[in-house]
Order: C-alpha cells, then sequence, then structure tokens
C-alpha cells in the first residue's frame, strides 16, 4: 500500500517542516495515528508532514551523508505506515519513529563512516529561519555553528544522539531514556560527559574556540 517514492516523492529531502513549538499534542498525535491507520491518505500525509523534516535533520547529523540520511528516511517511513496496527499508543509516534531509524542506521552504519559537510549539515540547525540580523551577528552564528559540527565530529555514536535528541530535537531525559532503553541517569551521565568532551574539543581549538566563546560564559 505504501511504496517508497508514493510516501516522500518528490519531498524526499524534506524541507523546514514543521517547529518543535508547533507540533501536535500527544493525543491529537495518537488520533491521526489512528486514522492513518484505517487508510485515511489525508491523516498519513500529515503524520509525514510533522515528522520528515526533524528525522531527516537528525539522520543527516548522525551520518555525515545526504543520501544515507534520506535512504533511512525513506525506509523508516515505509515501515512505520506498513506496521501502524503495531502502534504501542503508550508511547509517542515520533519515539516509534526515531527507533526504526536507528535500527536502519545501525544497519548502514558500518559502511558509512559519519562524515560531515558543513554547508549542509549547517543548513539543518533550523537557524536559517532567524530572521536576519546584522552581517557581524550572522558571521558569529555562522562561526558558532561550524565549531558546534566540530565538536560533535569527535562524539562516540551514542553521545552524539544523546545530544542531538536532547538539544536539536528537544527530547527531555525520559523521553531519550525509553527511546534508548536505559536509566535516566545513564542518559544525564552521557550528556554530561559529551557536553564536557564537546567544550574541550572547541575550546583546544584556536579558530573554533574562539567562535563559541561567548556561549560556553
Amino acid at each position: 500500500m505504501y511504496g517508497e517514492r508514493v510516501i516522500l516523492g518528490a519531498t524526499a529531502r524534506p524541507g523546514r517542516g514543521i517547529s518543535v513549538s508547533e507540533r501536535m499534542t500527544r493525543q491529537e498525535e495518537q488520533a491521526l495515528v489512528r486514522l492513518a491507520a484505517s487508510g485515511d491518505r489525508q491523516a498519513t500525509a500529515k503524520l509525514i508532514a510533522v515528522h520528515q523534516a526533524s528525522l531527516y535533520a537528525f539522520m543527516l547529523r548522525m551520518s555525515g551523508r545526504p543520501d544515507v540520511a534520506e535512504d533511512i528516511v525513506q525506509d523508516a517511513f515505509v515501515r512505520v505506515l506498513k506496521n501502524l496496527d503495531r502502534f504501542d499508543p503508550r508511547f509517542r509516534f515520533s519515539t516509534w519513529l526515531f527507533t526504526i531509524a536507528k535500527r536502519l542506521y545501525m544497519n548502514v552504519q558500518q559502511k558509512y563512516k559519519p562524515v560531515f559537510d558543513t554547508e549542509i549539515v549547517r543548513s539543518w540547525q533550523g537557524d536559517d529561519d532567524q530572521p536576519a540580523g546584522p552581517a557581524m551577528q550572522q558571521e558569529t552564528r555562522r562561526n558558532a555553528r561550524s565549531a558546534i559540527e566540530y565538536g560533535l565530529d569527535e562524539l562516540n555514536e551514542k553521545q552524539r544522539e544523546i545530544v542531538l535528541l536532547f538539544h536539536q530535537q528537544q527530547w527531555p531525559i525520559a523521553r531519550i531514556a525509553e527511546h534508548l532503553e536505559m536509566p535516566e541517569g545513564t542518559v544525564k551521565s552521557h550528556l554530561h560527559r559529551a557536553r564536557h568532551r564537546m567544550r574541550r574539543a572547541i575550546s583546544a581549538h584556536r579558530k573554533h574556540g574562539q567562535a563559541v566563546a561567548e556561549v560556553w560564559r
């Protein structure tokens, strides 16, 4: 019923999508899942529209490869939409979607070591949605983003995932713990070590250290 190109078609590389603050409530999400499971195409399209941009941004940051991120997003949506009848309403749909995407990524990560293309990854930070400001401020933001990319590249796979879920996707610790199937205290510990590792790596880099000096204060 749900073919890969039928689902995402021309939007295989998603646009900005819906911001975190505009996403639906848990009750609205569950109602939409029920409609989509019953064959409602509009509900299916809305589920995709709400989640595809954030999932693509997350997978791009994890893999550093647009082609891999696109393939994983496609495959993840194909799988969840084919199995909506198995969705457990005790959890968020997005948690389920990201879990499936992560499993797909684990299957291919042996073939692709993350190679971060700074310009491509920067465009999915969301900062470009901010109102245009003085040239100096824009340059400062660009430099800070570049430094953050450098810091992320210094993290191991687990640390990078937790940092992205917490800071990019704005998931609470409890939700990350559920997603990763680990105690909340362990998640907090990983997050603390990841931040420290990023700070240390960025600070040791002359250019990047200067770029984020204001951020770390």
